[in-house]
């Protein structure tokens, strides 16, 4: 199923139908349900991707390998009856960066071990970026050897599931998890490196493996998208007009976006008419969560003053553990405290896990209790929400509030 809708993507792009995909990119299972959620109301697939250091046969910082991953992923769709065969499972930045600092040979064996259990594993959408430098190699690699590197990861996926897969090339991306500064715009790939990176690939991939290279369906490019700590480039089409203009020159391929979070639907909408036909989103999606757990926070703190609230617990967990936030989040420390719970990139989500913050929010939701929250708390505390509260289409339970924070984000996407 997956092979074929993805490579079908090309397809309705020549068709002239605007269609994308939405890329989840996220290991929480309140995001993970919501997306799941999503899909099943939309009557389509999901799309389902972990990153290299979020998931890898050593465990990544979510602790979890690729089977692992996957059986997460499964057991949230069959507590909500989600057919698993409408999943699609997507591996992100498989390579080397998570060992980039050993030398290449034993770097590029763990990114091979990698990309195996990710396909022995049952992920079908991969993406190989092998761009990296390791230890003794300079910071960015030629196209060559890039190229090389990847058909040598397909070739291991291959081994262990041949013809399973479809790949996605290209490395030239936003910073993974936003921007550490702040920008005044950013700048579209050019066509030249474009075509570039879809030669020398094609060329690898025919000399080396062949039967696999008609399975290569899309290439990454930076179309002008990113977000910072506090700052949102919005898709700019005149800017990417060249780089649109050169997608008739990959037969087959789609562009695929990374760092999506915080457009506007009027910019996604453009950016599926211009051939970007998966839409990378990761943590705009936590992001939201945050804003709904924490304005269910202030109404229990509103109706039980006493009770220490979900923001000091997190507030705590990041000054004990600063290793994911402190060498991105620069300011004095009134500046810090604001982005350890509000930038964009949501650097928050790394401590969602750690048992203290995981008692915290099971404490709120048992605070709150399964009745619904009053409507003038919802007005106060949680506006966006409160029209459909008061309609009677969203049921105005703690639960429910925060799946519908997520999925508003990716309602966003569906705009035409």
């Amino acid at each position: 199923m997956s092979n074929s809708l993805l490579r079908g993507l090309r397809i309705a792009y020549d068709k002239g139908e605007t269609r994308a995909l939405i890329s989840v990119c996220s290991a929480h299972p309140v995001v993970i349900e919501a997306a799941l959620l999503h899909a099943a109301s939309r009557k389509q697939p999901a799309l389902i991707e972990a990153t290299c250091n979020q998931v890898n046969q050593e465990g990544g910082y979510t602790g979890m390998t690729p089977a692992g991953f996957r059986d997460f992923v499964f057991g949230i769709a069959d507590r909500i009856s989600f057919p698993r065969d409408q999943i699609i499972l997507g591996g992100d930045h498989l390579g080397p960066n998570p060992w980039k600092s050993l030398p290449p040979g034993e770097a590029l064996q763990k990114a091979s071990d990698m990309i195996a259990a990710y396909a022995q594993a049952g992920f079908t959408k991969l993406h190989l970026d092998a761009s990296m430098g390791c230890k003794g190699e300079k910071e960015h690699l030629p196209d060559a050897v890039v190229a090389e590197r990847a058909v040598m990861l397909a070739s291991r996926a291959e081994s262990v599931a041949p013809g399973q897969a479809v790949y996605v090339i290209g490395t030239e991306i936003p910073t993974p998890g936003g921007a550490t500064e702040a920008f005044d715009h950013v700048v579209p790939t050019t066509p030249d490196a474009v075509r570039a990176t879809y030669h020398v690939h094609e060329a690898a991939f025919r000399d080396a493996l062949p039967a696999a290279w008609p399975r290569v369906i899309g290439i990454v490019v930076q179309p002008g998208v990113e977000f910072g700590h506090e700052d949102v480039a919005i898709y700019q089409p005149d800017a990417a007009r060249a780089l649109v203009t050169s997608l008739a020159d990959l037969p087959g391929l789609v562009f695929e976006a990374h760092s999506t979070d915080y457009q506007p639907g009027t910019s996604l909408a453009q950016l599926k008419r211009d051939g970007f036909s998966i839409l990378k989103v990761g943590p705009e999606l936590s992001f939201a969560l945050r804003e709904a757990l924490y304005g269910l926070d202030a109404i229990r703190n509103f109706r039980e003053p006493q009770t220490i609230s979900l923001v000091s617990v997190m507030e705590q967990v990041m000054l004990a553990s600063p290793a994911n936030w402190q060498s991105h989040y620069h300011g004095d420390a009134s500046m810090q405290r604001v982005l350890r719970h509000f930038s964009y990139s949501d650097r928050i989500r790394y401590y969602w896990p750690v048992p203290e913050a995981a008692k915290a929010v099971q404490d709120l939701m048992q605070s709150l209790g399964g009745s619904a929250v009053p409507e003038t708390l919802i007005s106060q505390y949680l506006p966006r929400f409160f029209d459909r509260v008061k309609a009677g289409a969203l049921p105005a339970e703690p639960e429910k509030l925060q799946l519908q924070s997520v999925r508003d984000v990716l309602d966003r996407y569906e705009t035409l």
